[in-house]
């Protein structure tokens, strides 16, 4: 089998460019920053092929090869979500280092087992909803669809997903999402706050520890065909610019036959993480410690021309706060007007009145989301094939 190690020798260095490196919002220098770089793909949490974890389903699969790689490309830009949710983003990997109690939750919650929230498991048999059996491969539109259901469960990282339809995102759909009223759980994203101090024991006040623990942290997944059969170029600022924002979780998509999780670019190439490595499932240790290293990448990472990318992706940002997400409507708007920029979707503040609906679409009342995405990106499996066991 290989393993990250065996393959190292296929991996090129960063370019000698004056070009600015981009990773998920950091801007870096190759000439001056190139540690930096590297620590920082370092830190993402990268996870791939694995064989002989517990069957799926009980009798189904012990092994994703071949399969799963859009499922792991899935775990990839959530558990980038979650990262930013409990350790921030500037959060960092170091080997051998023993690790913060947030970041072992964060990962316990992709192992490949049955009741990790987001593990190959779950997503695989929460698909069967979905009209995917286990061991078919997905398309980005389906796993964001499927990751959206199974954060339902997660009450620790108490996520707001949306997952943009018709390459439209409704700012007021986003703000009822949030502002609901479940309080968010987590200190990091609800400071606490002393009643004596800032309520002076007036029940009025109540409402004041309401309004500022509202708004649920955003994941936003914005599933988008930029193409028929290859990237339209005039798309491609404006994807270079997705990955400059400080709110950018990256994109998962990939060129025909397999699919990567990119989390920047240099000139004219995206930087991403590849799941094309079968590795054992991890066990934790005597400890009960989980053996952590092979769940991040320490060779230098993928690069490929963005001219490759197959023009089915779905971008994914982080907004953890109101300021957040206001921000990045801004950010939005403004780089409607840059020149050579065509815009991947459409930032409104209501749903516009063309909008499909359930009526529209002939479809009935208790139909899934992803029932509707699929009339939308119907061909979304027939884009890359099925990888040969």
């Amino acid at each position: 089998t290989l393993t990250y190690d065996t393959l190292r020798f296929e991996y090129e260095d960063f370019p000698e460019t004056k070009e600015p490196v981009w990773i998920l919002g950091r801007k870096y220098s190759v000439f001056t920053e190139k540690e930096e770089i590297l620590l920082d793909v370092t830190s993402r949490l990268w996870f791939t092929y694995r064989k002989n974890f517990p069957a799926i389903g009980g009798t189904g699969p012990t092994s994703d090869t071949g399969w799963g790689c859009m499922l792991r490309c899935g775990q990839m830009i959530f558990a980038q979500a979650l990262v930013c949710r409990h350790l921030g983003r500037d959060w960092r990997w170091i080997k051998g280092k023993r690790q913060m109690d947030n970041y072992y939750n964060v990962l316990n919650a992709f192992i490949d087992k049955k009741d990790s929230y987001y593990s190959i498991h779950q997503i695989a048999q929460m698909g069967v909803g979905e009209g995917k059996s286990i061991g078919q491969w997905y398309g980005p539109n389906t796993v964001a669809q499927v990751l959206k259901k199974l954060a339902t469960f997660d009450t620790w990282s108490s996520l707001a997903v949306h997952i943009a339809m018709d390459n439209t995102v409704v700012m007021e759909e986003i703000r009822r999402l949030c502002q609901s009223n479940v309080p968010c759980a987590g200190a990091a994203a609800c400071p606490a706050l002393e009643p004596d101090v800032l309520y002076n024991g007036c029940p009025e006040d109540v409402g004041l520890r309401e309004r500022l623990t509202l708004w649920k942290p955003l994941v936003l997944l914005i599933p988008l065909r930029l193409g028929l059969t290859e990237i339209n170029e005039a798309y491609i600022e404006t994807l270079k610019h997705c990955f400059m924002m400080p709110q950018s979780l990256g994109v998962i998509g990939g060129k025909p036959n397999s699919a990567h999780y990119f989390i920047g670019y240099v000139g004219e190439e995206l930087i991403y993480l590849d799941p094309h490595t079968t590795q054992p499932a991890v066990e934790p240790g005597d400890s009960g410690c989980l053996p952590d290293e092979s769940f991040h990448c320490q060779h230098p990472p993928c690069r490929m021309s963005i001219a490759e990318l197959d023009p089915s992706i779905a971008v994914g940002f982080f907004c953890n706060t109101e300021a957040d997400f206001n921000d990045w409507c801004q950010q939005i708007k403004k780089l409607s007007l840059v020149r050579g920029a065509l815009p991947m979707f459409e930032l409104v503040e209501r749903q516009p009145s063309h909008f499909s609906n359930p009526d529209v679409l002939n479809l009935t009342p208790d139909s899934s989301d992803a029932d509707r995405l699929e009339r939308f990106f119907d061909s979304e499996d027939e884009d890359f094939e099925i990888l040969s066991l």
